[in-house]
């Protein structure tokens, strides 16, 4: 009896050691992933970088930005940041409702800031300002509208999350995609931090 206890014992430590290697696996992997996207968003801030002072005669930044609209953005995705923070917490601890809460709030903000982001370019369109005006637009549109894709998919498999969590619970398996989900949203909040530094602060100058 005693060796089939020891048995069992050492079938569950391995299991256990499998799953911990796994899930660090799974992390290093996704850590790879985001240097790709890195290097994707380092290569659209350099044709930002060349192209915004080629306005062909039209509208610049300082004539289109308003930073007032673009701080109240800015400080939504900074704050969900913050919120998601805060579910990770209540995931590590195995508090299913919390997590569950926090993730909703998260992804209300993310929402918000893809609202904001959507009203800015139908308002710039509408007004003649669209890609197809000037290199500097064409390289604005690329630039935000990319990472606004980003924080879309994002929203997409948080709430993918929220349902997984909700039917399964916090299981190991679901705790390490949170973790990988929290690694991509707060990636976007300092790609966000550079865009808004770089195009709205410098553009407005």
């Amino acid at each position: 009896m005693s060796i089939a206890i020891q048995a069992d014992l050492h079938m569950a430590h391995s299991h256990e050691h499998e799953h911990h290697d796994t899930s660090g696996n799974t992390l290093f992997g996704f850590w790879i992933y985001l240097m790709t996207d890195c290097i994707l968003f380092a290569s659209v801030f350099a044709t930002y970088a060349v192209l915004f002072m080629n306005t062909d005669g039209g509208v610049s930044g300082k004539d289109i930005f308003e930073l007032d609209f673009v701080l109240i953005e800015t400080a939504a995705l900074l704050v969900s940041s913050i919120t998601y923070g805060v579910a990770m917490i209540c995931a590590k601890h195995q508090k299913k409702a919390a997590t569950l809460g926090w993730l909703l709030i998260t992804f209300a903000l993310g929402c918000v800031f893809i609202g904001m982001e959507v009203y800015e370019f139908h308002h710039l369109i509408e007004h003649g300002n669209g890609p197809d005006r000037s290199a500097f637009l064409s390289a604005f549109f690329a630039l935000v509208g990319m990472h606004g894709l980003h924080v879309t998919a994002g929203l997409i498999w948080m709430l993918i999350m929220m349902v997984e969590v909700l039917t399964t619970g916090l299981t190991n398996r679901s705790v390490t995609r949170l973790s990988c989900l929290s690694l991509f949203w707060h990636f976007l909040d300092i790609v966000w931090v550079c865009v808004f530094t770089v195009v709205y602060l410098l553009g407005a100058l």
